[in-house]
């Protein structure tokens, strides 16, 4: 895969990665990170699918990869359920194997009960729904340490890397099981097709006693509750406002 890149581009520079073939890595140092500058790459045609980028951070692992959607917007952002398998997958390598990594819908990623991170996608700005997007951006960020925020017992509701006993240095070990991850589920939605590639995401999502979900062509859920109750939970709202992040800080909310 091609990257159109060169030694004078602001803010990146190779990545130290181990990847797969259709992959190519780049350290993202600065504004806008990873998020900002993989939609502003793909954006200007500098990368194309596969170009996978990672912040420098103490306190979160984050990344990003391009995709090249087939379908058109309405469709394609189920892409993302298909970023955050291999965002789970990738957690579950490393963590211990009594613990279940879980989703909250749709975006946000729980480890033994609390908010570890979340993912996100990103498509061109004034992309029509029937129209196919030139690209696609999965983000995704886990928090590394909280020691800046002070004692644990002040934010309950998160939890780290580090405080769930992950082993150390997990940057690059992580970015590159999520890529190897990513390879896998896109291999199963081709194979078997977008019902398995969902199922594999609802086996993971949280629900209330006794409920079922499944999702539907556009991405939407639909949640059936214990007594027959039927719910929509709508996608896109929160694609573009994700809940764990903290917009204060654009980090995952602690």
């Amino acid at each position: 895969m091609t990257t159109h890149l060169d030694a004078a581009t602001p803010g990146l520079r190779p990545a130290p990665l181990v990847l797969p073939p259709a992959f190519t890595g780049l350290v993202a140092a600065g504004s806008p990170g990873a998020a900002g500058q993989a939609c502003r790459l793909a954006e200007s045609g500098e990368a194309e699918a596969g170009t996978l980028l990672m912040e420098e951070r103490d306190d979160v692992i984050a990344l990003s990869v391009v995709l090249a959607p087939t379908e058109p917007l309405a469709t394609a952002r189920r892409a993302f359920f298909v970023g955050m398998q291999a965002l789970a997958d990738a957690v579950g390598t490393f963590g211990p194997p009594e613990i279940p990594v879980t989703f909250l819908w749709p975006d946000t990623l729980i480890f033994n009960g609390a908010r570890l991170g979340g993912g996100a996608l990103h498509w061109p700005q004034g992309c029509d729904e029937a129209e196919i997007p030139d690209w696609l951006v999965f983000s995704a960020m886990l928090i590394a340490s909280k020691r800046a925020a002070g004692d644990p017992g002040l934010t309950p509701d998160s939890t780290s890397l580090e405080e769930e006993g992950f082993p150390e240095g997990l940057r690059e070990p992580l970015v590159e099981s999520f890529a190897r991850h990513l390879t896998k589920a896109f291999e199963i939605w081709n194979e078997d097709g977008p019902a398995r590639s969902m199922s594999r995401y609802l086996a993971r999502l949280a629900l209330p006693p006794g409920a079922r979900a499944s999702i539907e062509t556009g991405g939407d859920a639909r949640l059936v509750h214990a007594d027959g109750r039927s719910e929509l939970l709508p996608l896109l709202p929160a694609l573009l406002s994700p809940s764990w992040r903290d917009p204060a800080t654009d980090t995952v909310r602690l």
